[in-house]
């Protein structure tokens, strides 16, 4: 195995774990202020790619369907919020969890009925085409590296906006006592608005993302919303910095996952024995780092509002 090698395994696990922190972020922030759990978060990953897809499509500009898939999930979000999700705060879990579950079959019939069945397909930038060199020989795709970048520029933005404005101090404050922030008169629908959109934008911008690398389809969403629910478990939920820590440690764990594990079972099992196995195993990887993290700290790695 050259260095080259497990370079492009450790780059492609941070490129995995940064578009799960751009999901579980929005994820985290709406449980955190909400108290929500919002299973058509995935839904809105899936309307932000095929926004993309369809914007750059029409006008052959990447940027403009980026642009978009901002946009077009921002706006989905917000009136998401506003026509059913305000509905239920003073519900519990379960009724969330069956009215948000049938949004993803809304989402998922209406986008086939706009759309059709068939995957839609991204071309990645020209200026993000090309390849860079890795040490030991190797060469890494740019556009890979961008999504990394992205990443790093959203997380730092987030930092900013949560603990430098006066958004960030209602957000937070939302987070520890939204009862007191509303006798205070900070209006709590608008506040809740801004943040199920901002979530909702941070989704659509990593469908958008992801798009370019593989088919935009029906039900992409909900693969990633599992692995970004157990982002948020082993971060702590309602915690942005634990979500970035959570999604880089899944993105690598799983991703090295793959690549080794088949690898060392093969030296003492052969390798058809050891593929299998290893394969197996690596599926299950994540969730048992999962199990290990709480079974220690039972509230994930960071408490809330850090």
């Amino acid at each position: 195995m050259s260095i080259a090698l497990l370079i492009e395994q450790l780059l492609n696990g941070l490129q995995f774990g940064v578009m799960l922190f751009l999901m579980a972020a929005g994820l985290t922030l709406i449980f955190g202020v909400m108290g929500l759990i919002n299973l058509a978060h995935g839904s809105l990953y899936m309307f932000g790619a095929f926004a993309c897809a369809a914007v750059a499509a029409a006008t052959g500009s990447f940027w403009l369907g980026l642009a978009a898939s901002l946009a077009a999930a921002a706006a989905a979000g917000a009136l998401v919020e506003v026509a059913v999700i305000r509905r239920l705060y003073d519900r519990d879990h379960l009724d969330q969890v069956l009215a948000t579950f049938a949004l993803i079959l809304i989402f998922s019939e209406g986008t086939r009925w706009l759309f059709g069945s068939f995957p839609l397909y991204l071309n990645i930038p020209n200026v993000l085409s090309g390849a860079v060199e890795l040490p030991g020989g190797g060469r890494y795709q740019l556009y890979r590296l961008a999504i990394i970048g992205v990443g790093v520029v959203v997380a730092a933005g987030l930092y900013v906006l949560i603990s430098r404005t006066r958004l960030g101090m209602r957000i937070r404050a939302g987070q520890s006592d939204r009862e007191m922030i509303a006798a205070l008169g900070v209006d709590i629908g608008t506040l809740y608005t801004v943040v199920f959109a901002l979530g909702a934008a941070l989704a659509g911008l990593a469908g958008a993302l992801v798009g370019a690398l593989q088919s935009v389809q029906v039900g992409m969403g909900e693969p990633v919303l599992i692995l970004a629910f157990v982002v948020i478990v082993i971060g702590g939920i309602g915690s942005v910095k634990g979500a970035l820590v959570g999604a880089v440690l899944v993105g690598v764990v799983d991703t090295l996952g793959r690549f080794l594990l088949p690898k060392l079972f093969a030296v003492f099992m052969g390798p058809a024995a050891g593929a299998t196995t290893g394969a197996a195993i690596a599926s299950m990887l994540i969730y048992i780092v999962m199990a290990l993290i709480l079974a220690f700290r039972p509230k994930g790695l960071f408490a809330a509002n850090t």
